[in-house]
């Protein structure tokens, strides 16, 4: 029941105005002692389910797999002196013996900006960088707290605390973002940071709202029972959002690890403004639209914009602190009659971003995983880390033929779940208004559309890890739905709960089924096979 029509004496009222703008929601101290404990425990047992799952035998296999290869030895030269330098010949060899000094003192060029590679670096700076497990660390610590985001996530958006476990679960066990918690890439950092930034903004939306209630309920108690009618043209400022402001930092974070990223500033800017320019509608300004660009859009642009482009660039400190980093001093052998006012590290960092835009522009060099993103969703290319073919008689193999291989493939049931479900949220989204519907389309689309762009750069399925726990608030979205609401009748809401624990269990025992070619467990061939559903998987 929403209280869309009311009295003019009482439309303006903080209660009216927060039943209108945010629906009849507790607040935390409204809630029991004991309810209050399993909003907090729920997210924590799924992050600590996720946590055993990716931190037992992380250090198998113990050498370098994949493209760690790239970033493990740069976090290393990040440690060593801050910014990224060369290899010798095999020296993958020397660094999966627990010798990484075989570093040289030149500049390596790179094309990925440093946050990520600084998240390695912080693991194998407490756990030593000659060993698998420093190497993975962060990895698998930030896997393990993407769980606990998202399933708080849930909670915030559906207001359920089955719906939040089954958020952090399906997560947990969902095989694509175990392996990226398990590997040293940059996707599962930058994943992360892009949670990190919906989660604040969903905090801030509702910071927003609360703040608009309460300032338009005091200037109608000021004018004697309603705003006046100025104060109603454009509606008031809310002042500074410090939510908006973390997402910002975020934000920043997340294009410094991966210049992706900027696809989910803007998307989520974007997305930031429209909740805002609704909030002005709802709660009966008259020039919502204009009123909201500038009193809502500009500062929503001034307090992320500006915040991440200054966090993006602080996280370059080792590259402006170093004598030597690759470009550093490219604007000193290169004036420029133009550009000359411009300080020479700023001139030789531009520089070095529009060599690694070329780069990226440039890439399409064949390799045999490769995966056009129209086969991201339905797992169709999935991306081979790791393969060997242990012989007879060595460590877990019994029968004369046998494998051990992490493929970073998603579990079906949760993916093409996902999928079915990213329909049904776009006519919940269109036909009922459903703004949660909209918030979770908002996040896949920024990660995923753009890559449609550039059709003909190499491509890999792992770049879906950015947008993945967007696939699952879909996907639980819909189990919601199956769910049924409270006022349903108790048959209804039974058979829908029976329904979503036995969707829950069969994703959780398929997985189990899965879980050997994740994490690179010694099995017969013939049953690594067995796992291979398609034969693009091999």
């Amino acid at each position: 029941m929403r209280p869309w029509i009311s009295r003019p004496a009482e439309a303006f009222t903080v209660d009216a105005l927060l039943a209108r703008l945010l629906g009849s929601v507790p607040a935390w101290r409204d809630y029991s002692p004991s309810l209050r404990l399993w909003f907090l425990l729920v997210p924590v047992l799924t992050a600590v389910a996720g946590g055993i799952l990716r931190f037992f035998r992380l250090e198998v296999p113990p050498k370098l797999v994949f493209d760690e290869t790239y970033y493990v030895k740069d976090a290393y030269s990040y440690l060593i002196s801050g910014y990224e330098r060369s290899w010798p010949d095999k020296a993958n060899d020397a660094f999966n013996a627990g010798n990484p000094e075989v570093l040289l003192g030149s500049p390596e060029y790179v094309v990925h900006p440093p946050v990520g590679k600084w998240m390695i670096a912080a693991g194998m700076w407490l756990f030593g960088p000659d060993n698998p497990f420093g190497w993975r660390f962060a990895a698998a610590l930030t896997g393990t707290l993407s769980i606990l985001l998202v399933s708080l996530i849930a909670l915030k958006l559906f207001r359920s605390l089955p719906l939040a476990g089954a958020a952090g679960l399906l997560l947990a066990v969902d095989g694509h973002h175990l392996v990226m918690s398990r590997t040293s890439l940059l996707d599962i950092f930058l994943m992360f940071w892009i949670l990190a930034a919906f989660g604040a903004l969903l905090l801030d939306r509702d910071d927003g709202r609360r703040r608009l209630a309460l300032r338009l309920a005091g200037a109608a108690v000021a004018h004697g029972g309603g705003p006046a009618a100025g104060q109603l043209l454009s509606g008031p400022w809310l002042g500074v959002r410090w939510w908006r402001l973390a997402a910002g930092v975020c934000l920043g974070l997340a294009v410094g690890t991966k210049w992706s990223g900027l696809f989910f500033l803007a998307g989520f800017g974007l997305l930031t403004v429209f909740w805002d320019l609704n909030a002005r509608r709802v709660a009966g300004i008259r020039g919502w639209i204009s009123g909201g660009i500038i009193k809502d859009g500009i500062p929503a642009f001034l307090g992320m914009v500006p915040v991440a482009g200054l966090v993006y660039t602080a996280a370059w400190a080792g590259w402006f602190r170093s004598e030597d980093a690759y470009f550093r001093r490219w604007a000193e052998s290169n004036p420029s009659d133009a550009w000359g006012w411009v300080p020479d590290p700023v001139r030789s960092l531009a520089h070095y971003h529009r060599e690694a835009y070329t780069f990226h522009q440039g890439l399409g060099s064949e390799h045999p995983y490769e995966a056009s993103a129209w086969s991201w969703l339905v797992l169709g290319r999935p991306t081979s880390f790791f393969y060997e073919s242990p012989q007879q008689g060595s460590p877990g193999c019994v029968v004369e033929k046998c494998t051990a291989a992490i493929l970073s493939v998603g579990n079906p049931l949760i993916w093409w779940g996902a999928v079915i479900s990213l329909v049904v949220l776009l006519f919940w989204w269109a036909g009922r208004r459903d703004w949660r519907a909209g918030a979770v389309l908002a996040g896949v689309a920024a990660g995923y559309l753009p890559w449609f762009l550039y059709p003909e750069r190499t491509m890999f399925y792992f770049y879906a890890v950015s947008f993945e726990p967007f696939l699952v608030l879909a996907l639980v979205y819909c189990l919601g739905l199956v769910l049924g609401r409270a006022e349903d009748p108790p048959w209804r809401r039974r058979a829908g709960l029976y329904l979503v624990a036995l969707f829950l269990a069969a994703a959780v025992l398929l997985s189990a089924f899965f879980y050997p070619v994740w994490t690179a467990e010694t099995i017969p061939y013939e049953d690594w096979k067995v796992r291979m559903w398609m034969p693009s998987w091999i």
